[in-house]
């Protein structure tokens, strides 16, 4: 008996504990006759009636809620107390009937208003459609669990009486039949149920009167039961639902299998919560803990009043200055009045220099009077010009004495606590992979300043808390390319080194400044090249028309100009083909190794040929004279080889054809792989479909070239995507060298290497992150 009366205590306990979840967000109140809203929030519906009333919709007509036996006048909310007591068979006719949405249409009336209502959990306006709460069907489950859980809570404190006794000798119900929708006591539910009548297969449930329904029905098709899920559209579909056109092609279940399904998956949510309930006491623990925190620590308030008493103290200072030079002002203005006061008061008939005057004109000696009265003169002509052209000698308006103060108050009215950083946005137009990678960005308009920023990269496949794809290898991996960081880089880009070749990193920002660290930006992905970055110059010793090709002076950049020679040959243009061919080779020879380089070409070029070949054979087929201008001569095919030497052994050079802003990929067994993925990317071919001769795409930014001497091959990429082009074979018996070769006008420059770019830049200081790492059990 004690087990039995601790194991109800812990049951009333455990229902009393969940009452939060069965509150309608609305009436804050235990939900009754709960709908399903499409954003999947439930709540009352007379709330959700209530709510359509207050954005302008209808008054739609609702049934009273019903008379629940375990509906306690402590538990019923206050719309229950001012409303007649309801019909509970109402319900469904209610959601049936499409109340609460405007009525039928005409033919010729304008398209159906579709109904909103603003869901409190969202906080956002839920579309529900034209027919409105028509469309939401019952939460039969929800009204189940409450049903048991004011049973639980009220221990029957409240009976059922039996709805078919005679009074006054009525009985307290113990059954009730959820096919007849009513309560009976064992009596009278025997007399109406008898043995051996379909009625005796009628289901029994617990006494009550707010009987619902068995099963959901479709909202459209009465009687017609919810048998079928569609995973596309996340709804339930009866048999005939399921045959409209908007469901065609859509993943639709049975709704047995949707139950299994989701069902499994809540069942393994909740037992992994409830094995991690130390990790959860914790984490309440932790957030107990801040929220303690944030009560006690005031420093934060103690620096606003700090901030705010210095800016006091500055206008007190500063309002005293001010005052004292207006002081200062008006002395020396009243000082100037009196002083011009004095002055007229002497011009009187009988004071000071009128006086005077008239006892020096008593004077009768010449040289006397003319040695004694020019000052007098002097001073009589200052006094007339005075009298004549009288003005303020200071003026007592102070109207120049005015504070603008407005852009002051306007800082003060914008006066706030500083915001951290916004997301910065990646420069991709910049930002490269090459010897190093080179990350740019820049901070929002509106974003507060920052201080510094941190650089956070990794290789792509490893997970940033320690683990990776591929079991013990790829832990490992992880453990040494999880998050890095470049710390404290003051400026708005970054250089990163010592990295390994041939592999993605994603790269994320985020700036931080006195209120910490901001959002991170979005990560990008840089692909570093195949092989170890090749560093050198354009050769101008050899192969040099100084009439038509013109090199930079730091050897990286060069531009061909059609010039004389073309004019020249003006006269054969139209009866055959005059092309001039300029070399250029970089002033390297590799002799082992996989190499790779970078160049980009103007898109207006005519005809520009990057590639490599034997330095002997470049100089053979480029310096021999050829009939250039001759009719036989077999005008540029797109790729050059030299296969016609000999069909057994690979060709001394390769190159690929750039020009007018496309470029050639050649068709061979060796480059079907390389098309294909060129294919990929979203390139077509824009001169039709493909053919043996091969196809021409447009022309990518940067062309990346991989040079593998032991192997023989070279490889041409997207250096922007590190997508592979076109690869084929290359004579590697003798010293190999890069070469651009120009047919007619046109520029290219090599790519920089990220290292001289940013020779002069302070390093930043680099660190690994150790992220703790969780297991999931």
């Amino acid at each position: 008996a004690v087990a039995f009366s601790e194991c109800s205590v812990q049951l009333v306990s455990n229902m009393k504990s969940m009452e939060q979840e069965l509150l309608c967000p609305v009436c804050k109140d235990i939900v009754k006759q709960p709908i399903v809203l499409p954003c999947l929030h439930s709540v009352c519906l007379m709330c959700a009636s209530e709510v359509l009333v207050q954005s302008g919709y209808p008054q739609p007509e609702l049934p009273p809620e019903p008379n629940s036996p375990a509906s306690t006048p402590n538990m019923r909310s206050p719309r229950q107390m001012r409303r007649p007591m309801p019909k509970s068979d109402r319900v469904d006719r209610l959601l049936r009937s499409g109340s609460g949405t405007y009525p039928g249409r005409r033919r010729k009336e304008g398209p159906p208003l579709v109904m909103l209502f603003h869901c409190a959990p969202c906080g956002r306006d839920v579309e529900l459609g034209e027919r409105g709460l028509a469309e939401c069907m019952r939460n039969l489950t929800l009204e189940r669990i409450v049903e048991r859980y004011r049973h639980t809570v009220s221990l029957g404190s409240v009976a059922v009486m039996c709805q078919f006794c005679k009074p006054p000798q009525a009985l307290e119900a113990t059954k009730g039949c959820a096919d007849c929708r009513a309560s009976f006591c064992n009596e009278c539910f025997k007399l109406y149920h008898p043995w051996g009548t379909p009625r005796a297969q009628h289901e029994h449930v617990q006494p009550t009167l707010n009987f619902r329904p068995k099963v959901l029905t479709c909202p459209e098709h009465d009687q017609e039961r919810l048998q079928f899920y569609c995973k596309s559209c996340q709804m339930l579909l009866c048999s005939l639902c399921k045959l409209r056109r908007i469901h065609a092609g859509h993943k639709i279940a049975p709704v047995t299998q949707a139950y299994q399904t989701l069902k499994d998956k809540i069942t393994k949510e909740l037992n992994y919560i409830l094995s991690n309930q130390d990790m959860v006491m914790t984490q309440i623990t932790q957030l107990e803990n801040a929220i303690t925190q944030t009560g006690v620590r005031v420093s934060a308030k103690e620096q606003l009043s700090h901030c705010v008493k210095e800016i006091m103290v500055l206008l007190t200072e500063r309002q005293t200055m001010l005052a004292q030079a207006l002081e200062s002002s008006r002395q020396r203005r009243a000082e100037a009045l009196a002083n011009q006061v004095a002055e007229k008061r002497s011009l009187l008939e009988h004071a000071g220099l009128m006086a005077f005057t008239q006892e020096l004109l008593k004077e009768n000696d010449p040289s006397s009077f003319v040695h004694a009265a020019r000052i007098t003169h002097n001073r009589l002509a200052q006094s007339i010009e005075s009298v004549q052209r009288f003005s303020l000698s200071a003026d007592p308006s102070f109207r120049h004495f005015q504070l603008d103060v407005s852009r002051e108050l306007k800082l003060l009215t914008d006066l706030n606590f500083i915001q951290a950083p916004l997301a910065p946005v990646i420069d991709t137009q910049r930002t490269l992979a090459y010897d190093q990678l080179f990350l740019c960005w820049r901070l929002p308009q509106d974003s507060t300043p920052a201080w510094h920023y941190s650089v956070e990269f990794r290789r792509r496949g490893v997970v940033p808390g320690g683990g990776a794809r591929g079991g013990i290898r790829g832990g490992l991996a992880a453990a040494r390319w999880g998050w890095q960081r470049l710390e404290e880089v003051t400026g708005t880009c970054a250089v990163i080194d010592r990295l390994e070749m041939d592999s993605v990193y994603v790269l994320r920002v985020r700036g931080c400044n006195k209120a910490g660290f901001g959002e991170y930006s979005e990560e990008v992905y840089l692909h570093t090249p195949p092989a170890p970055v090749l560093n050198f110059y354009l050769d101008s010793r050899w192969g040099l028309h100084a009439d038509r090709l013109v090199v930079s002076k730091e050897q990286r950049c060069a531009r061909s100009v059609p010039g004389l020679s073309l004019l020249q040959a003006a006269d054969r243009a139209l009866t055959s083909c005059h092309l001039t061919a300029d070399l250029l080779v970089g002033d390297v020879a590799i002799t082992q190794g996989r190499h790779y380089w970078a160049c980009s070409v103007e898109p207006g070029s005519y005809l520009v040929k990057v590639g490599v070949g034997l330095e002997s054979k470049l100089q053979e087929w480029f310096h021999l004279p050829q009939d250039m201008a001759s009719p036989r001569y077999d005008p540029d095919s797109g790729h050059d080889s030299g296969a016609e030497d000999s069909s057994d052994s690979p060709p001394p050079f390769s190159f690929l054809t750039m020009g007018m802003g496309k470029i050639y990929l050649p068709s061979s067994a060796n480059s079907h792989h390389a098309n294909a993925n060129y294919r990929e990317s979203g390139f077509t071919n824009s001169n039709g479909p493909s053919s043996p001769a091969g196809v021409t795409y447009p022309l990518p930014p940067r062309l990346g070239v991989c040079l593998d001497f032991e192997k023989g091959r070279v490889t041409f990429y997207d250096a922007h995507s590190l997508r592979p082009l076109w690869e084929g074979p290359v004579d590697c018996s003798a010293p190999v060298c890069p070469a651009f070769c120009f047919i007619g006008g046109g520029a290219l420059q090599l790519q920089e290497l990220v290292a001289n770019r940013n020779a002069n830049q302070t390093p930043v200081r680099r660190v690994t992150i150790q992220s703790r790492v969780t297991k999931l059990n």
